[in-house]
């Protein structure tokens, strides 16, 4: 609990102390939550609806404009509540499996946000990265298959150095620990 409430008091300081100075955007971008091992689409397990929940409640003070996710269930039912929270409808962007078309499709809808944007992407293990590089961020290795409580917060600030942190939200497991 003390965890989680660190990193909303820390999102909500980034977010608004971004705000303050003139950006094209400030995207926040999380993998789905633990899923089932149970079918070719699968859905969330209890534990990943918690986090789900936990990630609205980390967010609830950010003022997003939109919420992004893939067609996948697991990444759909982790974006809902925090969509639900902020009124808004989740943005479906459809996932093809071609990692550079994908990416470049996330980044053309963040990019077709008003100036100022705070956007929430809910992506996957292996694409996270590469999102973040087509948004003009550094590189990173994809997440572990156990890691689900990390958090990128990426910002570009209008004719600045593109800024990327790297947090956690809601319960770190003994899956999910940094090695």
């Amino acid at each position: 609990m003390r965890r989680s409430l660190f990193t909303a008091l820390f999102l909500f300081t980034v977010v608004f102390a971004l705000e303050a100075q003139a950006q094209a955007a400030t995207i926040i971008l999380v993998r789905h939550a633990e899923k089932t091992a149970i079918g070719s689409d699968p859905g969330l397990t209890a534990l990943g609806e918690a986090r789900a929940h936990d990630l609205a409640s980390a967010l609830a003070d950010v003022p997003l404009s939109a919420v992004l996710s893939t067609q996948f269930r697991r990444t759909r039912l982790t974006a809902e509540p925090v969509a639900a929270a902020a009124g808004l409808e989740t943005q479906i962007i459809e996932a093809a499996g071609r990692m550079d078309a994908d990416s470049k499709a996330v980044a053309d809808a963040v990019n077709a946000l008003p100036r100022g944007s705070t956007v929430l992407i809910v992506g996957h293990s292996n694409t996270l990265g590469p999102i973040i590089a087509a948004l003009g961020g550094p590189g990173i290795a994809d997440l572990r298959d156990d890691e689900y409580s990390t958090m990128f917060i990426l910002w570009r600030p209008e004719g600045g150095k593109i800024g990327l942190v790297r947090a956690n939200y809601g319960a770190r497991g003994s899956l999910d620990t940094e090695h």
